[in-house]
C-alpha cells in the first residue's frame, strides 16, 4: 500500500512539474501537433481519478464513461480484492487488470501529454483505482450509512435550531431599533415638513432586516444541503454540483468585478468631476439670474432655460464619455437594447420635444414672464409658473390652467402686464346713449365717473371716443389707463358702479343694449332709492373687500 502512495506522489510531482497542464474535460493541442486533442475526466462518485483522451472512433467521453463502469462493477463485487489490481505490460499497451478481469489500457500517446513513461502512468493509474475500489466499498457499508444517518438528523436539527435562533434575533434587532430611532425618525419628519413619514422609513428598515434573514438563512441552507450530500456515496456526486452552481457564478463576479476595477474607478472619478462642474454652473447661471453676474444684451430670465441647455450638454458630454466603461457596452444585446430605448423614445417623445422646443422659444421671445396677466386663446389669467414643456396660468376665478408651450407658440398671446408697467394698461367700456342728450355732458359724466374710480390714473388723463352713430344712439367709448392690470377686473366692477351713479344723478338715461323706443319715463334710479334695502351706504359697509381677481398670483419657481 505504501509503495502504491509513493508512486502516485511520484506521479504527481511530475506532472506539476511538466509546462503542459490541463484542464478535466478541455481540448488541447498535442506538442509538436496542430490537431486537437480531447479529453474526458473518469469519475467516480463526483469525484475525478484521472482524464483519458479520445480518437475520432472512440471519443474521450465513450472511454471515460467505459472505464468507469468497469471500475463500479469491480468495487461491487465483493469477491475481487482491491489489491488484485495491477499493471500488466503487453505488446502495445501497459493494460491494468484486475486478476483475468480488464479494466482499461494505457498507450504511449496517453503518456505523451504528460511527459512520462507509459509504465509509470499505468501504476499511478491502478494505484487511484485500487484506492478508490476501497474508498467505494467502505462508503456503502452499514457502519457509515449509519454514520451519515446519524450526522444528517443531527445537522437537520441544528440547521433548525439556528433558523429559529435566526427569527428570534432578527425580532429583537427589530424592537430594538424601534424602541432606539422612533424619536429620531419622528423628529427627521417633523423638520421635513412630513415629506419623509415615519411609516416609509420603517417600511424600508423592515424590509432590508428581512432580506438580510432571508439571506442568512438561504447561506445556512445552502451549506447544510452541501454538506448533507457528502456524507452518503448516492449523493456525493451532487455535491461538487451544487457548490459549483452556487460559487461558480460568485467567483466569475468576483473576477469580473476584480477586472472591471480601473474602469469602475474612471467613472467614479468622471461621476464626481461632472457633479461639482454642474454645481459650478448651477452657481454661476443663478448669479446671472439674481443679476450679480451681467452681461450686454443677456436677459436675466434666461438664465435658466440656458443652465438646463448646458446641463443636458455637460451629461450627454459625459455620457458618451462613459459609454464605454459601461459593463456590457460592446455586446450585442446591449447595443440592441439601446437601439430598442431609443426608437421608443424618438416615437414616443416626439409631443414633448415639441413642447420643450416651444418652451424655450417662448422664453427667448420674451412674450411674458411669471406674474404677468395674460390672455391666450380663450383663457385669461395670471402666469404662475413656466417651464419647458408647458406655461401654468391662474385664472381669475382661481383656475389652474396648463397650456402647452407648442399651443402658445401657434396662437396670438395678449399681455396686459407688459406696456402697464412704463405707460399704462388702457381699460376701455362702451355705453350708448340717445341723441337727446348733448354729447359734451356724456363726456363730462363719464369722465366723472372714470375719476371716482380708484386704480385708474390721472396722468395719463381719460378720454372719451365716440365709436359710433347709430339709428338711436350714440356709442361713446370711455378710455382710462391703469398700472394694476392684475386689478382689472375689480376696476372695471367700480367703473361700470361709477358710470351708472353719474348718470342716475343727471337723470339720463343708458339706451344698452338696444333701443326700443321712447318709454313715458326715463330709465333711471334716483339718488334717494340707491340705498334700498338690503343694500348699505358706503359708511356702513365696513372695510372694502378685495375682488377675486386683486390678489397677487401665486408664483411658484
Amino acid at each position: 500500500m505504501m509503495k502504491n502512495v509513493l508512486l502516485l506522489i511520484t506521479l504527481l510531482l511530475s506532472i506539476a512539474s511538466s509546462p503542459v497542464v490541463y484542464a478535466a474535460d478541455s481540448s488541447r493541442p498535442a506538442e509538436g501537433r496542430d490537431e486537437v486533442v480531447q479529453t474526458a475526466p473518469v469519475r467516480i462518485d463526483g469525484a475525478i481519478l484521472f482524464t483519458v483522451r479520445g480518437i475520432s472512433a472512440h471519443p474521450a467521453g465513450e472511454r471515460a464513461d467505459a472505464i468507469a463502469d468497469r471500475i463500479i462493477a469491480l468495487a461491487d463485487d465483493l469477491a475481487v480484492k482491491a489489491d488484485s489490481v495491477v499493471a500488466v505490460e503487453a505488446d502495445h499497451s501497459t493494460d491494468i487488470m484486475a486478476g483475468d478481469r480488464f479494466i482499461m489500457s494505457v498507450f504511449d500517446v496517453d503518456a505523451e501529454l504528460d511527459r512520462v513513461p507509459r509504465q509509470v502512468l499505468a501504476k499511478a493509474y491502478a494505484a487511484k483505482i485500487r484506492m478508490i475500489i476501497e474508498s467505494y466499498r467502505r462508503d456503502r457499508g452499514s457502519r457509515s450509512i449509519v454514520r451519515g444517518a446519524a450526522v444528517t438528523v443531527g445537522a437537520s436539527l441544528a440547521l433548525i435550531a439556528l433558523i429559529l435562533l435566526i427569527q428570534w434575533g432578527f425580532r429583537r434587532l427589530i424592537a430594538l431599533v424601534e424602541d432606539r430611532f422612533t424619536t429620531r425618525i419622528r423628529e427627521l419628519q417633523a423638520k421635513s415638513h412630513d415629506i419623509v413619514r415615519t411609516e416609509w422609513i420603517w417600511t424600508v428598515l423592515r424590509s432590508a432586516l428581512r432580506t438580510a434573514r432571508i439571506i442568512l438563512v438561504l447561506i445556512l441552507v445552502f451549506f447544510y444541503l452541501g454538506f448533507v450530500l457528502t456524507l452518503f456515496p448516492w449523493t456525493k456526486a451532487y455535491a461538487v454540483p451544487l457548490v459549483v452552481l452556487v460559487l461558480g457564478p460568485l467567483r466569475g463576479m468576483g473576477i469580473a468585478v476584480l477586472d472591471y476595477f480601473p474602469k469602475l474607478v474612471f467613472l467614479i472619478i468622471l461621476f464626481f468631476v461632472t457633479r461639482y462642474g454642474l454645481k459650478l454652473l448651477r452657481v454661476f447661471f443663478l448669479g446671472v439670474q439674481r443679476g450679480k453676474i451681467t452681461f450686454i444684451g443677456f436677459e436675466p430670465d434666461w438664465a435658466l432655460p440656458i443652465y438646463k441647455l448646458a446641463r443636458l450638454a455637460v451629461i450627454a458630454f459625459t455620457v458618451v464619455v462613459a459609454y464605454p466603461y459601461i459593463p456590457g457596452s460592446e455586446s450585442p444585446a446591449f447595443k440592441g437594447v439601446s437601439l430598442f430605448l431609443g426608437i421608443v423614445f424618438s416615437l414616443g417623445s416626439s409631443a414633448s420635444i415639441s413642447n420643450i422646443v416651444s418652451g424655450y422659444m417662448v422664453t427667448f421671445r420674451r412674450a411674458y414672464k411669471v406674474g404677468d396677466r395674460v390672455k391666450v386663446g380663450n383663457h385669461t389669467g395670471d402666469v404662475t409658473e413656466i417651464r419647458l414643456q408647458a406655461t401654468h396660468l391662474r385664472t381669475i376665478k382661481n383656475e389652474e390652467v396648463i397650456v402647452p408651450n407648442s399651443l402658445i407658440i401657434n396662437t396670438e398671446v395678449v399681455n396686459y402686464s407688459s406696456l402697464a408697467r412704463k405707460s399704462g394698461l388702457i381699460l376701455h367700456t362702451t355705453v350708448t346713449i340717445g341723441y337727446d342728450t348733448p354729447w359734451r355732458q356724456v363726456h363730462a359724466m363719464l369722465l366723472k365717473a372714470a375719476e371716482r374710480t380708484p386704480g385708474l390714473l390721472k396722468d395719463p388723463r381719460p378720454f372719451v371716443l365716440q365709436t359710433g352713430l347709430n339709428d338711436f344712439y350714440v356709442s361713446y367709448e370711455l378710455n382710462a389707463y391703469t398700472d394694476r392690470p392684475l386689478e382689472m377686473v375689480s376696476i372695471y366692477s367700480d367703473l361700470h358702479q361709477n358710470i351708472q351713479d353719474a348718470f342716475n344723478e343727471h337723470g339720463v338715461q343708458i339706451m344698452s343694449p338696444h333701443y326700443l323706443g321712447d318709454p313715458a319715463q326715463a330709465k333711471i334710479v334716483p339718488k334717494e332709492h340707491w340705498y334700498q334695502t338690503p343694500a348699505k351706504r358706503d359708511d356702513e359697509a365696513g372695510p372694502a373687500k378685495e375682488h377675486p381677481g386683486s390678489e397677487k398670483p401665486a408664483i411658484i419657481l
